[in-house]
């Protein structure tokens, strides 16, 4: 239930932007009485999108807030029980609010795929929010919610059978079918342009374990490519026949995964070996376009900021989307994925888990992830994990996020293969 010594239950900042407006739309169908406020920094333009939502959202406080004045986050966070963030990018605009709420005792989610940002996060506010009773948890949209709980999904069934820790484990995309919003073009240009100006900075980003939660404690498994093109068959055998590439979202989930093991002290097992690959199919030209596709994914990932820097800025600014634009609703609504994960235990057993969505898998999907996160931290406290401070959505909630998920529509399965 959710915790009433708050006058608010969740709080939505950055609700006038464009993944706030389909998170707050999702949460006026599917949050029932569960208290929530809209925050930004203009009251008539949060009033504006409150009056677009419908009868069950008339009431809604408006809460203005903005992070160049971080005295207005901290009264914001001190009015709730969880806050939503959707205001990006974040290593420009996000720390602030991590700091209100850490100080507040106020739990936290947000949308961000910038391990830079998530490692800042740790090193700063790690201790002090959970000394005061929070659970920071980022990376709670497609980017990381299906990699983090589908390997906790694998690793609950595996522990129920105790068919022993997980080895190998491999997650795939099968299908996928979405946009891009100016937002995320936005973030990917902060992140690579940053690693291009601080050596620091850079090597973090490459370090397989950069959000640890103790480095010299890892495993050590040799080298973790984040980027690779396989053989389907080599991964799995129901796999025989496709070739896969790289997934490009896999240098930030990789790392979630490998964070929530440390949380979960090693839970996932202490030879636990992830990474992750987009399928490309079966034809003739599948080889070619595997590695082909890896290797552009390496260019972009290693070079992309430098080659950011040989390019006028204005001539970005007018090349792509604006912040705050997206996919049309049709496509929003026509997109989807579907994940399959495979591992195999150190007592031989194998199994599969599948996870799918229908709607735009960073936008339309992802509003359901980010909700359904808010919710659980508001409202199943009693399946939340003992976890506080800086953490990753399976190890702050992941029994919570196995019954809210399926619920919201997520499919989300487990099957032994052998």
């Amino acid at each position: 239930m959710p915790d009433t010594s708050r006058e608010l239950d969740v709080v939505v900042y950055g609700a006038t932007g464009f993944a706030g407006k389909l998170t707050v739309e999702y949460l006026s169908r599917a949050a029932g009485g569960v208290r929530i406020g809209l925050a930004g920094r203009s009251a008539d333009r949060l009033r504006a999108i409150r009056d677009s939502l419908g009868p069950a959202a008339q009431d809604w406080p408006i809460v203005v807030a903005d992070a160049d004045k971080p005295e207005t986050l901290d009264a914001m966070a001190a009015r709730t029980r969880v806050v939503i963030t959707t205001v990006g990018p974040y290593t420009r605009y996000g720390m602030p609010l991590v700091a209100a709420c850490a100080a507040a005792g106020t739990d936290y989610v947000d949308l961000t795929g910038e391990a830079l940002f998530m490692r800042e996060s740790i090193d700063l506010y790690h201790k002090q929010a959970a000394d005061n009773g929070a659970r920071i948890v980022h990376a709670c949209g497609f980017d990381s919610i299906p990699s983090d709980m589908s390997v906790y999904a694998l690793y609950r069934a595996v522990r129920d059978d105790d068919a022993g820790e997980l080895l190998d484990t491999d997650y795939v995309v099968r299908s996928f079918s979405g946009g891009v919003s100016g937002g995320t073009l936005a973030t990917m240009i902060e992140v690579l342009t940053t690693a291009a100006n601080d050596p620091d900075a850079r090597r973090e980003m490459f370090d397989p374990y950069t959000l640890s939660s103790d480095r010299p404690a890892e495993p050590r498994l040799g080298p973790e490519p984040d980027l690779s093109w396989r053989r389907g068959r080599d991964i799995a055998p129901e796999l025989d026949g496709i070739w896969t590439a790289g997934f490009a979202m896999a240098p930030v989930n990789t790392r979630i995964v490998r964070r929530s093991n440390g949380l979960l002290d090693w839970a996932y097992g202490r030879r636990f070996r992830y990474s992750e690959h987009m399928s490309v199919g079966s034809s003739a030209a599948a080889p070619a376009l595997s590695g082909l596709a890896t290797g552009i994914g390496k260019v972009a990932f290693g070079l992309g900021g430098y080659i950011l820097r040989l390019v006028p800025t204005g001539l970005l600014e007018r090349a792509l989307p604006k912040p705050g634009t997206g996919p049309s609703r049709r496509r929003r609504e026509n997109g989807h994925y579907r994940i399959e994960t495979y591992t195999t235990t150190s007592t031989g057993a194998r199994y599969r888990a599948v996870m799918a969505q229908q709607g735009d898998p960073g936008y339309q999907a992802t509003a359901v992830l980010l909700g359904e996160s808010a919710l659980a931290l508001a409202c199943n406290r009693d399946l939340l994990s003992e976890h506080l401070g800086v953490l990753t959505p399976a190890a702050a909630m992941g029994d919570a996020l196995l019954v809210r998920l399926p619920a919201a529509g997520v499919r989300l399965e487990v099957s032994r293969l052998n």
